[in-house]
């Protein structure tokens, strides 16, 4: 007969997928799993969860009756069949006579390995059809409480858990949640503080049982203390239900109106949970809370994976496991302390323990976080996770790292090798140098770690992993046979050659970076083929290796290495992929640089003897940074001089080629950056308001218009500018800005990619003779860029820059309108122009560039701005046709209350988007870095180089101070660029930057202040400059008027969308 069944094996129906799960099982088998949650189901709970019950429904529960039958009358399938036959059954679905008796056998085995001398199984009232821990918990509150009463429970940064009323969870949306915590000082549960608390809060439920906290409560204590404020008591045992079982953890069944625990954790079951009373009248809410209230049908498969389970615990083996389990913490507990590292709680008696990263300390003070402790850890083949310990005070920034030994004690381990793992961890704690990135909103804590104490790590974990027993279940697995790298990798893989030079393949859209920052050798100018000798230098400066590279792409080099060193160079090129190890000596100035992402470091095998002379370098060098540049100090020439600007005297003020027209249509002029230009047409509000609710046309025509072109010039540019131009792809734009090489802005900017290798850059108007000289200077090799090596400079050829307002540059000559407002968009294509180019300006994305020719024009356009609307173009047309463009976008626009806007109204517009002004919130007299003014999310000191990105570094750490932007409540005098912001007291506590009018006529500014006055909705002052000299006050009389504090109030930085 013909079916419809797939009888293929999983290994021929998809291969792909039998190969993902045999990586994954080969990670399990090769790596230290001390997740503490995790375990390992034997593999007769596997065979069981791929039985045939997987098929079925099963909605409902066996007959109430049943729950006091032992074993062997569950396993009497004549009566019970007989029973099923004739009575039909409770459950919505037929077909369910076998799992009726699965779910009965699963209760019982489970009702028998907790039932207690004073609570026998009979008495238990047991639930084996929920999902996980977190259901479990929902339906025994949803059971036992109505909305809005009072749970207390542990607090989440000290063991709870999220289902016991943290605030992102149901439990915490449906209930009043109050917390208890431990004793600051011995962090340990203080249950005389606790009851006190309960007294107090009167709680309806309390929740015993936790995630973190690695000692067992006393669940009598817990029961008194329910007892007398009338709550009901639930023990949550889901880490602890194995110990439990095996006696080395207190039993709550019983004790507790409700235990709950998932079904694998110590249990080492499938995923599932199970809930336990020993009162008919609340088991039977617990059912109707499970089924139906939360759940349908449930997965018999995992409560046959459960039946498993209870079999292997009533050995005695099982037993033993989890008090081993328990030996085994406690002395992973004493070794780390030992080792130094500070144990939160004192110590353990259970299956967990935390260890206190802040127990490693960087050179700048900066502690070590849970975070990249576990990154690091992972990567050295040691899995656990990050964790909060007593003293954090929010989840975003864990100090912690809990530890579990379930599964290595399954696995054979003992003590002796607890103590062979603290020593591990502890030495690649000491190898980890942890430093801070401070942003504007979230500070991240990150470390680097010494690549030969790194690898040395994954090498003693992988024999540890190689000793211990293998489950059966992995054994089922077949290894896939290129299981090694990207999978695995260490430091002695074998060649997949056996010549004198090994091939090593580089991938990656940023290869070509990559190798650049990797080498002091020069290969920014190398094109499709071409081949020359580099030097790969070890953190510390020492040469590591000749080789020769080959670029056979753009996004693929070869480097051929001799053999001897082969192993070391792949593993090393392989680990600054991943972004962890130190690029420079421990003792270095810099810890944030790292290169750029590589898809694959591949092994291509032997290759013939290079036909080149391979010679390692051995300095000095110039060029500005490789990896182990900061070890190597030797001069490569003479300091090269600072750059100096002198601004021109006496200049008279540039006119921009709509000069004309502005004057003709009544502009009030005003000089602006060496520029006659625009304040305003009508009026500064009006324009404001014309460019929030229509569109706006500024001449900006004066801003200073470059392109970079040549093979070199991204490399250039990134050197040059504090974001990362090669993160842009051809079509899009990026903030940046030029710092001097004291890391302070000399200008910001954007940066455009037009080409592969060609780039378009706006500089500030009053900048733009400032900047060239700096980047012409800099390209020529003939001013400072790095005061710690005054020698290095750039050495490259293939760059071309033009200043496209110079007439030299012929018909790609430009210069720039900004139309800014929600109906830019409809005033560009009402000029016209092919379907093409009207389809790329609609679907033109916000930071995006394009070409095209609309009306006749001829057009660079980018959807940027300055005015906080994100409806907004800069046009770049020809300066030639920069007069009929005006006039063709106003006679288009007009339909649309298109208006002709001034500077003004590009300043207050700015201001209320709290976008900052180069010399008022960045530079200028208050000397403002780009960190201060907001905008360090554009400096990229990931980068490993960029021209004042060591100097940014250290003055960002000395911050004390930022710009905020500030709303004035009551009218009054605005306050003015370098007025003092004052507190409630009087105390001076910043100066403001600018101030304006916003859309809807009230002042609005921005001013630097120190951080402890930068959050949302403080109240400050601004001692406001008088207009006129005020009276003496020994002069004033009766009746005169002295000027007040005008009152400011900090809004959010920028404006909530």
């Amino acid at each position: 007969m013909k079916d419809f069944l797939f009888h293929e094996s999983l290994a021929d129906l998809d291969p792909e997928l039998t190969r993902l799960i045999s990586y994954e099982t080969e990670r399990q088998a090769r790596k230290l799993v001390m997740v503490p949650s995790e375990s390992i189901a034997p593999f007769a709970v596997h065979e069981a969860l791929g039985s045939a019950f997987s098929h079925i429904y099963a909605e409902g529960y066996p007959e109430e009756r049943t729950r006091k039958l032992k074993e062997a009358e569950i396993l009497d399938y004549e009566t019970v069949l007989g029973r099923y036959r004739r009575d039909a059954d409770q459950r919505y679905y037929k077909g369910v006579e076998y799992a009726n008796v699965l779910e009965m056998l699963a209760r019982r085995r489970v009702a028998e390995v907790f039932a207690t001398a004073a609570v026998p199984a009979e008495q238990l009232y047991v639930n084996v059809q929920t999902l996980s821990g977190a259901p479990a918990n929902t339906a025994v509150q949803y059971a036992l409480l109505s909305p809005g009463e009072t749970i207390l429970a542990m607090a989440l940064h000290v063991g709870g858990h999220l289902s016991h009323g943290s605030k992102v969870a149901w439990s915490g949306k449906t209930y009043e949640v109050v917390n208890y915590s431990v004793d600051p000082h011995s962090e340990l549960l203080d249950y005389d503080a606790l009851r006190a608390q309960a007294l107090e809060v009167r709680p309806r439920l309390i929740i015993g049982g936790y995630t973190s906290y690695p000692w067992a409560p006393d669940w009598q204590k817990l029961r008194a203390i329910a007892d007398e404020v009338g709550a009901y008591l639930l023990a949550d045992i889901a880490h602890v239900a194995g110990l439990v079982i095996g006696g080395a953890y207190p039993n709550p069944v019983g004790i507790a109106d409700a235990v709950t625990f998932t079904t694998h954790k110590t249990l080492n079951g499938p995923r599932g949970a199970v809930i336990i009373t020993h009162k008919a009248a609340l088991g039977r809410k617990f059912d109707r809370a499970v089924f139906p209230g939360f759940q349908g049908g449930p997965h018999m498969e995992a409560v046959a994976g459960l039946a498993a389970t209870m079999q292997i615990a009533r050995t005695e083996q099982y037993r033993e496991l989890q008090r081993q389990t328990v030996r085994n913490a406690a002395a992973l507990a004493e070794a780390l302390q030992a080792e130094g590292i500070r144990i939160p709680y004192g110590g353990t008696d259970t299956h967990l323990l935390l260890f206190d990263c802040k127990t490693i300390v960087g050179p700048d003070g900066t502690p070590l976080m849970g975070d990249p402790a576990v990154r690091i850890l992972d990567i050295a083949g040691i899995v656990a996770n990050r964790n909060t310990i007593p003293g954090d005070t929010t989840a975003a920034y864990p100090s912690g790292v809990r530890l579990g030994t379930p599964w290595l004690t399954q696995r054979g381990f003992t003590e002796p090798e607890m103590q062979r793992i603290a020593q591990i961890i502890a030495r690649l704690l000491r190898g980890m140098q942890p430093y801070k990135l401070v942003r504007r909103t979230v500070d991240e804590y990150c470390a680097r770690v010494d690549f030969d104490v790194l690898e040395a790590t994954k090498l003693d974990v992988a024999a540890l992993a190689e000793q211990a027993a293998t489950p059966e279940c992995f054994l089922s697995c077949q290894r896939a046979p290129d299981s090694g790298y990207p999978h695995f990798y260490y430091l002695n893989d074998a060649l997949r050659g056996n010549g004198v030079y090994e091939r090593l393949e580089l991938v990656g859209e940023q290869a070509g970076v990559f190798v650049d920052w990797l080498t002091p050798s020069h290969v920014t100018d190398m094109a499709d083929g071409d081949t020359r000798s580099i030097t790969l230098l070890e953190a510390d400066g020492r040469v590591m290796a000749a080789g020769v590279l080959t670029r056979v792409s753009a996004p693929i080099y070869w480097l051929d290495v001799p053999a001897d060193v082969a192993q070391r160079v792949m593993t090393w090129l392989r680990a600054l992929v991943d972004g962890y190890v130190a690029t420079e000596r421990e003792d270095s100035r810099d810890v944030y640089g790292r290169l750029p992402f590589l898809n694959a470091v591949r092994d291509l095998g032997e290759v013939p003897a290079p036909s080149i002379e391979v010679v390692a370098e051995n300095g000095p060098f110039t060029k500005p940074y490789f990896i182990g540049a900061w070890s190597r100090k030797e001069p490569a020439g003479d300091p090269l001089p600072p750059f100096v600007w002198q601004e021109p005297a006496n200049e008279a003020l540039h006119k921009t080629r709509l000069h004309a027209v502005h004057r003709s249509t009544g502009a009030r002029m005003v000089p602006f950056g060496g520029w006659d230009m625009p304040v305003w047409y009508t009026g500064n509000l009006e324009e404001h308001r014309t460019v929030r609710e229509a569109a706006g046309l500024f001449d900006v025509s004066h801003m200073g218009c470059w392109d970079a072109r040549g093979p070199e010039a991204a490399r250039f540019l990134n050197m040059m500018l504090v974001n990362d131009v090669h993160e842009l792809d051809v079509g899009q734009s990026q903030y940046t800005a030029f710092f001097g090489i004291d890391g302070m802005p000399l200008d910001d900017l954007l940066v455009y990619r037009l080409g592969a290798e060609h780039y378009f850059i706006v500089v500030n108007a009053s900048n733009n003779d400032k900047d060239w000289a700096w980047i012409t200077a800099v390209l020529n090799g003939t001013v400072q860029i790095d005061p710690q090596r005054p020698w290095v400079k750039w050495t490259g050829t293939g760059v071309t820059l033009r200043d496209l307002r110079d007439e030299a540059s012929g018909a790609d000559m430009r210069a720039e309108l900004a139309l800014q407002g929600p109906r830019s968009q409809d005033i560009l294509l009402a000029l016209g122009g092919s379907a093409q180019d009207m389809g790329r300006i609609k679907r033109l994305p916000w930071a995006g560039i394009t070409h095209v020719t609309l009306g006749d024009f001829d057009l660079v356009v980018s959807r940027t701005g300055y005015t906080g609307e994100r409806t907004a173009y800069e046009l770049f047309v020809h300066p030639d046709r920069l007069v009929e463009f005006w006039q063709a976008l106003l006679a288009v626009g007009a339909p649309f209350r298109l208006k002709p806007c001034g500077l003004a109204a590009r300043d207050s517009l700015r201001l209320e988007a709290g976008l900052p002004l180069y010399g008022h919130e960045m530079a200028g007299p208050l000397n403002l870095t780009m960190a201060e003014a907001g905008f360090d999310l554009y400096v990229k000191i990931g980068k490993p180089f960029f021209v004042g990105r060591e100097a940014f570094i250290a003055r960002d750490a000395r911050r004390e101070g930022g710009v905020i932007r500030f709303g004035v409540p009551e009218k009054g005098p605005m306050p003015q660029h370098g007025d003092p912001v004052v507190d409630d007291k009087g105390k001076v506590v910043g100066f403001v930057t600018s101030c304006a009018i916003d859309t809807e006529g009230q002042q609005v500014g921005q001013a630097y202040v120190r951080d402890a006055y930068t959050a949302e909705n403080t109240h400050l002052a601004v001692l406001v400059s008088p207009r006129r000299e005020p009276k003496p006050r020994t002069q004033l009389a009766l009746g005169d008027r002295m000027q007040l504090p005008v009152e400011i109030v900090v809004l959010s930085r920028f404006p909530k969308r």
